[in-house]
Order: structure tokens, then sequence, then C-alpha cells
């Protein structure tokens, strides 16, 4: 393959991409057009087309990539089969990517997509096997809800007091390890 071609593409689509989070702080996606993103980038058409199928394609490439990094975040602990529950590490990386995370949120990604993951058997073991759905949904719906208030905010809060707030939930439970 070529180098400099692959080179140009991956920025070509990180363009595109930028352009397209740069556009949905102000519009809503249904109201923006390939063109709209083409131009802003100064790249075009085919150029698009040549690595998405449509907007839609371009948003899920940005979803991707998003829960990619999220995913990284947690490598270690997924391979060596544990779940430290250190939510820190998550809201430090929203902290530093807000405009991904308010662009994932308003695309509304959070309902068929879920960059929260819930740890089954710890959910089983604390629970004694009861109730556990409802649990799940009690806690991914209230730490995505934690987690849009506080980017609408601004996120003024430090990542370490909203690690403290979710931790202050869940007092006298034993799913979070001991952290600073």
């Amino acid at each position: 393959m070529n180098t400099k071609n692959n080179r140009r593409k991956r920025a070509s689509m990180q363009k595109f991409e930028q352009v397209l989070v740069e556009l949905l702080q102000t519009k809503e996606l249904s109201q923006i057009s390939v063109s709209d993103i083409c131009k802003r980038a100064g790249l075009n058409r085919s150029t698009f087309y040549a690595n998405y199928v449509d907007i839609y394609g371009l948003a899920d490439a940005i979803r991707e990539k998003l829960e990619a990094q999220v995913a990284e975040l947690y490598k270690d602990e997924v391979m060596q089969g544990f779940n430290s529950n250190n939510y820190l590490i998550l809201f430090q990386h929203i902290a530093q990517n807000q405009i991904f995370y308010r662009t994932y949120f308003k695309l509304g990604y959070d309902e068929k997509y879920k960059i929260l993951r819930y740890d089954y058997n710890l959910a089983k073991k604390h629970l004694d096997n009861r109730f556990i759905e409802y649990h799940m949904e009690f806690f991914k719906s209230g730490l995505t809800r934690i987690i849009q208030l506080w980017l609408q905010d601004g996120c003024k809060e430090t990542p370490e007091e909203m690690f403290e707030i979710v931790k202050s939930e869940y007092r006298g439970r034993e799913i979070f390890a001991e952290q600073s």
C-alpha cells in the first residue's frame, strides 16, 4: 500500500470527523449535509464518499472511535478478568474529551450503544443474585445522567469530585476498590 495515500486518507477522515463534531455543536445531524461538511473541510464530495456511505456512516465512525478509546481505558482489567470500578479513569477521559462526549450524547448513541459497562458477576455477588436487571438499569441510567449533567455544566467539578459523588451513592457496598 502507498503510505503517502494512507496518510492522506487518514488526514481526510480526521478532518471530516472534526468538521462534523464542530457542526454538531450548533446544528442537529439532520440539518447538516455532506456538502456542508465538504465545504468546511475543504475536501471533495468524492473523498467523502470514498470513506463513508453517508453522513450517518461518518457519525458512526466518530462513535466507534470514542467507544474504542473508552474500551482501551479498561483493557488491562478486561484482559485480567477483574473490575476495579475505577470510574475516575472514565471521568478523566471525559474531562479531556468533552466535545466528543457531548457529540456522543447529542447523537443519542447512549440509548443504542453503551460506553458504560456493567459487571454482571459482581452485581450477582453483592445483590444475592436478585433483581440484577433492575439494578443494572438504575446504575447505568444514573451514571449516564450524571455524566450528561456534568458535561452540560462544562465539567466544572474535577474528575476526582465526580468519582466521589458516584462512590457516595454506593457507600456500604464493596463494589469500589480503594482508590485515591
